[in-house]
């Protein structure tokens, strides 16, 4: 997570990143354990343009194109992009399942409880205080930045 946090501020002005949780796996489950963080960047990158920079750090780091939910050394997503939404062949803004997944709201809380989700109009501390699975995410004892 230190190299990926260190490729991506390379290219962005990276503000602040969460603490790391850990989390089990979704969708395949007979992989190890994962460690999930959210940072906030400013940029000048449009969103086609910093999806391209997550995807070329993930090839970096050996991620290999494969199943959905596959093992993976990394996976960069782009949550929110200011206030915008958007919806194009490869890029969905708003990320289409954060809100139901606790394993990122409850990072984005910490660092953001004040953002407000421009489709639920809902504050990011409110959408983690109802997700489900909250109790399936634990801080990890380890600190990037």
């Amino acid at each position: 997570m230190t190299r990926a946090l260190s490729l991506l501020s390379q290219e962005v002005n990276l503000k602040k990143a969460s603490s790391i949780y850990e989390t089990a796996p979704v969708g395949y489950k007979e992989q190890p354990l994962f460690l999930n963080l959210v940072c906030r960047i400013t940029t000048n990158l449009n969103p086609g343009g910093l999806l391209r920079l997550a995807k070329t750090i993930e090839i970096k780091m050996g991620r290999i194109p494969s199943f959905p939910n596959s093992p993976r050394p990394i996976d960069i997503d782009i949550l929110f992009y200011d206030n915008k939404i958007i919806k194009t062949k490869d890029l969905t803004i708003p990320h289409p399942r954060l809100a139901d997944r606790a394993f990122v709201l409850l990072p984005l809380a910490e660092i953001a409880p004040k953002l407000i989700h421009p489709k639920l109009g809902e504050n990011i501390a409110k959408l983690a205080s109802n997700v489900q699975g909250q109790n399936e995410v634990r801080k990890y004892n380890q600190e990037v930045l």
